[in-house]
């Protein structure tokens, strides 16, 4: 493969779970982001690479979302703007697609930060959407992140506030479980290479390592007695 094919194969495998905080629900109305979280993954395996940032917002952050987040003016005041952060954010995300929870709302928030800018909106085609994902696999059900956290055994312990780094490494196993778990590429190759090559061709058991038990006897018996007519006492057919 040579080193253009190469990039091309890395580039589509590379993939951004990514997460903000924000001084409110909408950006028409004033609100901007205060905080950027973003892990990495490759080939469905997170990278350890990550980008976090704090963003002084240059307005005020309302009592009701420092209660959901705990971001307050007085720690927020003395971080850079959006403008000092968006070069470094936009080099660590590439052209990877870019995954989130509820995409409309963190887009229609870095789309915003990046027109006014003077800066080219992100296309909504980059983004994969883990809401839309769940509602799909589980209609009817509570989709928010702390109930997938809990249908998929993800561990969510450590989010007693919303923070956009914490939630994006949180979001990053619950994308992975919906997209099968960590290892479900290596699961299917290793399933496949256990089946037999030939049809008809059985696999053998392990023989039983232990003996049964009395009570296991027993009931073994039992059963046998109430069995009506049993087919190795029938008189064989020619």
């Amino acid at each position: 493969m040579d080193n253009c094919r190469a990039a091309d194969y890395a580039s589509v495998m590379r993939q951004i779970v990514f997460d903000t905080e924000t001084t409110g629900l909408d950006p028409l109305s004033g609100h901007r982001i205060i905080e950027i979280g973003c892990v990495e993954i490759i080939n469905l395996m997170p990278t350890g690479k990550v980008f976090h940032q704090y963003i002084n917002p240059e307005r005020e952050v309302p009592e009701e979302a420092t209660r959901i987040h705990g971001l307050t003016d007085a720690f927020l005041k003395d971080h850079p703007p959006f403008n000092a952060i968006a070069r470094d954010f936009l080099d660590f995300i590439g052209d990877a697609k870019l995954i989130a929870h509820n995409a409309d709302f963190d887009m229609r928030f870095l789309n915003w930060e990046l027109e006014n800018i003077g800066l080219k909106k992100i296309p909504m085609t980059r983004t994969i959407d883990t809401l839309k994902i769940a509602r799909s696999r589980f209609p009817g059900s509570p989709n928010s992140l702390d109930a997938l956290c809990k249908r998929l055994g993800v561990d969510n312990s450590s989010r007693t506030k919303h923070g956009a780094l914490l939630d994006s490494e949180i979001l990053a196993e619950v994308y992975l479980e919906l997209m099968g778990g960590k290892q479900a590429g290596m699961e299917l190759v290793q399933e496949k290479a256990a089946k037999p090559e030939k049809s008809g061709q059985k696999t053998k058991r392990a023989p039983r390592s232990f003996p049964p038990s009395e009570e296991e006897l027993e009931a073994h018996k039992k059963f046998i007695s109430e069995l009506k007519e049993p087919i190795w006492l029938s008189e064989p057919r020619i």
